[in-house]
């Protein structure tokens, strides 16, 4: 296979995927800002590129996965954007969680260069995207989305087309909606056990095949139980990001999610406690900060 893929962004994200799908037979090219990035993409054989149009010129079917809003704005239609790219017919999987109007703005601008923007949200951390367990959440143009199925194997272990564009973001503010509250239940769980004065290696190999287990407990609860968080594969700033977008949404829609809105508060509060750069598994430290609980200690 030598087709060229293009990556905008080599984040934890973008750098699982660009090392995924060179392994299944792409050339990859791709741009981040970030030096360090494009070092990155280059030791896993891939071509840094100058701009995202140099990317978009170099490849018909580019990937971006972006932190933030600004961060697209500036991808699609700035002075070197790939909306500024000569030819026609490229296809942009959008891969970030941004707020829909913005991502709608974007299509726009795609559409009058006469390109394409599918929006395609991932389910899964980056620890997950390295080894390709991720579900694509896809919604746009029908025929593009099929047209980027060799693609979409190379990176993800599913892929589902939800419909037209924004329904591919709308279902993961829900499932993040989910993974927020799975993640602060699996912290409290082991806190229970905890105070109970159970070994939370204990606690953790008898509920992760239990019934009440979850994906969150089983990916988190390792590192909540050798409190392990200082290596994310996803931030609690991060996830803070995803929350404000969910508290908008759910807020235009006049939905109220109180179970997730409780469950919120831990992020905010392992923000306020210096953890804002953690995994997410650290809600499970900012709950034991809660109850007084130092294992440090207790174990000396």
């Amino acid at each position: 296979m030598d087709q060229r893929i293009g990556i905008v962004g080599i984040g934890i994200m973008g750098t699982a995927m660009a090392r995924n799908l060179r392994q299944a037979g792409f050339a990859v090219a791709g741009f981040d800002p970030v030096p360090a990035a494009r070092a990155r993409l280059e030791e896993l054989g891939g071509q840094a590129l100058a701009s995202p149009r140099a990317v978009a010129e170099a490849a018909s079917i580019i990937i971006v996965s972006l932190p933030k809003a600004e961060a697209l704005t500036e991808v699609i239609g700035g002075a070197d954007g790939i909306a500024q790219a000569t030819g026609t017919g490229q296809i942009v999987i959008e891969c970030s969680t941004l707020p829909l109007d913005i991502k709608r703005a974007a299509l726009d601008v795609m559409e009058k260069s006469g390109k394409i923007l599918l929006d395609c949200p991932i389910s899964g951390t980056g620890a997950q995207a390295v080894t390709k367990d991720l579900v694509i959440l896809g919604s746009g143009d029908e025929a593009a989305f099929v047209r980027c199925a060799a693609v979409f194997a190379g990176m993800s272990r599913v892929q589902r087309y939800l419909g037209p564009f924004g329904r591919g973001s709308i279902m993961k503010y829900i499932a993040n909606h989910l993974v927020t509250i799975h993640n602060v239940a699996a912290a409290e769980a082991m806190v229970l056990g905890i105070k109970a004065g159970m070994d939370p290696a204990l606690v953790y190999d008898t509920l992760a095949d239990s019934a009440g287990t979850s994906r969150m407990f089983q990916m988190r609860g390792p590192l909540m139980r050798d409190e392990n968080y200082d290596v994310p594969t996803a931030t609690i700033r991060m996830q803070l990001k995803d929350i404000s977008i969910i508290d908008a949404f759910a807020a235009d829609l006049n939905c109220a999610l109180s179970v997730y809105a409780a469950a919120s508060q831990v992020y905010h509060a392992g923000a306020a406690l210096g953890r804002k750069e953690q995994d997410t598994a650290a809600v499970c430290a900012v709950l034991e900060t809660l109850h007084g609980i130092d294992r440090k200690k207790s174990a000396s």
